[in-house]
C-alpha cells in the first residue's frame, strides 16, 4: 500500500530510478516501523525480477490493520449504543473489573480494548500458522496492548490504553537511539542492507525516525488528554496513520535523492 502511495507522489525520473533499482523499493518498504526484509519483500525475488513496483501480500496488509480497524469499529458502534455496550460489558466483563459494574461512559473504550487485545493475539497466531517471522515490534505491541489493556479493563479507565501508542512510539525511538549510541549500530542500515547510502545519510535517516517517533509519542498524549476519547480514537486511526504516510512519502523523496545513479540500459551497451 505504501509503495503505491509513494509511487503516485514521485516524479517520473524518480519512478524510473526506483523501477530500475529493486534495492530502492526494498528500502522504502522496509522503512515501515517493525518491518524487516525477511517479512516485507522477498529479496531473492527482487534480485531476479525487476518489476516497477513490488506489491506486498494483501493478507499481510490486512493483518497489520486488523487490530486498529476492529478497535475503531467496536468503539464507534458501542459509542452509538451506550446502554447496550454497558449492559453487555457488565455481563461479560464484570468479573474482570473493579466493582463489577461498567458504566455508560467507559463501556465503549473497554469493549474496544478487549477487541484490540484479541485481534492482536489473532494476528500473531495467524502469522505463526503461516510460518512467518514475527517482527520484534509486533511482540512489543502485543505485550503493551495486553498489559495496558488488562489495566484499562480492570480499572475501567481509558487512561492506560491511551498510553499504548506513545509507549510503542517511544520504544522504537529509544531502540534506534540506543543501538546507535551504545553499540554504534544504525538500526535502519541493518534492516536495509541492499541499499547503498553514505554514512552521513544513514545517520540523518536514523535521527529523522527517532525524532518522528518521539514527536508522535508526545502528540498522542496531547490529543489523548486534551480532547475526548472519541476524538482521540479518530486521531489514532486517521491522524496518526496520515502523518505516517506523509512521513513515508518524504522519506521516499529523500532516499531517491541520495541513492547512487542507476546505469540505464542504453548506458550499459558497449
Amino acid at each position: 500500500m505504501l509503495l503505491t502511495i509513494l509511487g503516485a507522489a514521485l516524479d517520473k525520473e524518480t519512478m524510473r530510478r526506483l523501477g530500475e533499482d529493486p534495492r530502492s523499493w526494498t528500502a522504502l518498504n522496509a522503512l515501515q516501523p517493525g518491518r524487516t526484509r525477511a517479512t516485507s519483500i522477498d529479496s531473492a525475488a527482487l534480485n531476479s525480477t525487476p518489476p516497477r513496483i513490488q506489491r506486498l501480500p494483501v493478507l499481510k496488509i490486512l493483518l497489520d490493520f486488523l487490530p486498529l480497524a476492529l478497535f475503531f469499529g467496536m468503539f464507534k458502534y458501542a459509542e452509538g449504543h451506550r446502554e447496550w455496550a454497558a449492559a453487555f460489558a457488565t455481563s461479560q466483563l464484570g468479573f474482570m473489573v473493579s466493582g463489577g459494574q461498567i458504566g455508560l461512559e467507559e463501556a465503549p473504550v473497554l469493549l474496544a480494548t478487549v477487541v484490540v487485545m484479541i485481534a492482536t493475539l489473532v494476528q500473531v497466531l495467524i502469522l505463526k500458522l503461516m510460518r512467518q517471522k514475527i517482527d520484534t515490534i509486533l511482540w512489543i505491541s502485543l505485550a503493551l496492548v495486553v498489559v495496558l489493556g488488562i489495566a484499562t479493563v480492570y480499572f475501567h479507565s481509558e487512561t492506560f490504553i491511551k498510553w499504548k501508542p506513545t509507549a510503542l512510539y517511544w520504544a522504537m525511538a529509544i531502540g534506534l537511539w540506543a543501538s546507535q549510541t551504545f553499540w554504534g549500530k544504525n538500526g535502519l542500515k541493518a534492516m536495509l542492507k541492499e541499499v547503498e547510502l553514505a554514512e552521513p545519510v544513514w545517520m540523518r535517516l536514523n535521527w529523522m525516525w527517532i525524532g518522528f517517533f518521539a514527536f508522535m509519542g508526545v502528540l498522542n498524549l496531547w490529543v489523548a488528554f486534551n480532547y475526548s476519547t472519541s476524538a482521540w480514537t479518530n486521531f489514532k486511526v486517521f491522524g496518526a496513520t496520515g502523518l505516517m504516510i506523509v512521513f513515508m512519502i518524504a522519506q521516499g523523496f529523500y532516499l531517491a535523492k541520495h541513492l547512487p545513479p542507476v546505469e540505464s540500459k542504453e548506458d550499459a551497451k558497449p
